[in-house]
């Protein structure tokens, strides 16, 4: 059964990094693209930033845009995102998911396989 399991949030200072990890199991995600979502208390999940299928093409919310990188291990069924400068508001649970399409797409609908989450919580 094919399987998504994000790491590496935690408790950090503003202005400080982390990298998420996300790796897949029970299937390889190579020939998909693969986003990051995130929800914070009391708001609706929302869109992070998503990576095609080769890792060819990212695209970025415009909140963390310059701020986040998104990048892909295809060889290690395994997809990243290097968080730097945060930001007490980038506090919130974070999503990886894998799309049912090469190229990603800010919507979640296109999304059909999902981790369970990764708490991120970014102190003043």
């Amino acid at each position: 059964q094919a399987q998504l399991v994000e790491s590496g949030g935690g408790l950090v200072q503003a202005g400080g990094s982390l990298r998420l990890s996300c790796a897949a199991s029970g299937r390889t995600f190579s020939t998909n693209a693969m986003g990051w979502f995130r929800q914070a208390p009391g708001k609706e999940r929302e869109f992070v930033a998503h990576i095609s299928w080769s890792g060819a093409s990212t695209y970025y919310a415009p909140s963390v845009r310059s701020r986040f990188t998104i990048s892909r291990d295809n060889a290690k069924n395994t997809v990243y995102l290097q968080m730097n400068s945060l930001k007490p508001e980038d506090t919130a649970v974070y999503y990886c998911a894998a799309s049912k399409w090469r190229s990603g797409t800010t919507s979640s609908e296109e999304y059909n396989y999902w981790g369970q989450g990764t708490q991120v919580t970014v102190s003043s």
